[in-house]
């Protein structure tokens, strides 16, 4: 019964932060959802290293104290989701972590390059941003690394869908890319290719020209050679 109670356990992160058992969303406190986000993401940690990130300006005995006022909140609301010791703190084993899983997806995707790639899954990378409106630095470190994971995911799924002769999918697999990160050239410069393989040269250009002017607006460069080599065959200089 104690393992079937503790699988229900999901904590949801992308999007927004979110703890669920079974259908049931749980009403946590602020304090306590930082340091469940916490282990979430950065899975085993000292309870020395969790009570000095999540509070940096509180002395070391203020923050133990806040760390042990919250695993104790933690274990008697939530029961089976920590898992302690005296020195450590983690997520029990049982808890589903959706960035767990899209960590997964992703390292699935890279090992087995053949894999079929699910049609909702490029919608999912384009929007699973970590934790909107948290400013803590350790999550912005986290929200940083995950930004640079969707990001590779969705230029080699772009590249996967070109090698497999399916331009349509790849044009949204570098548009969700340049979303996420405006200025990143290897995006654009599969977008452009997408295009082209799509036999839209007209669509390559204006993705070509947009970008050109963006780049120059922003940081006064120029797109490299190669991006520009691929439209100018009809693409005024």
């Amino acid at each position: 019964m104690t393992v079937a109670l503790a699988q229900e356990w999901h904590l949801s992160l992308l999007g927004a932060w979110r703890l669920q058992r079974g259908n049931t969303t749980m009403a946590v406190a602020c304090r306590e959802q930082r340091l469940i986000a916490c282990v979430g993401l950065l899975g085993c940690r000292r309870r020395s290293f969790l009570s000095g990130l999540l509070w940096p300006r509180s002395s070391e005995t203020q923050a133990a104290g806040n760390l042990r006022t919250s695993v104790w909140c933690i274990s008697h609301s939530f029961p089976h989701l920590l898992h302690s010791t005296a020195d450590v703190l983690e997520l029990d084993e049982s808890v589903s972590v959706d960035v767990r899983a899209l960590q997964r997806h992703v390292a699935m995707l890279r090992e087995q390059p053949g894999i079929q790639i699910p049609e909702t899954y490029l919608d999912h990378l384009s929007r699973a941003e970590l934790l909107p409106g948290w400013y803590d630095d350790w999550v912005i470190f986290e929200q940083e690394r995950l930004r640079q994971l969707r990001l590779g995911a969705l230029e080699l799924m772009a590249r996967q869908y070109l090698a497999g002769n399916e331009p349509g999918r790849a044009v949204i697999a570098a548009l969700s890319a340049v979303s996420i990160e405006p200025l990143r050239e290897s995006a654009h410069l599969l977008l452009v290719q997408a295009h082209l393989a799509a036999g839209n040269r007209a669509a390559a250009v204006r993705a070509y020209s947009m970008f050109a002017s963006r780049l120059d607006a922003e940081l006064g460069v120029q797109p490299s050679h190669q991006l520009t080599e691929l439209v100018s065959a009809f693409h005024p200089r």
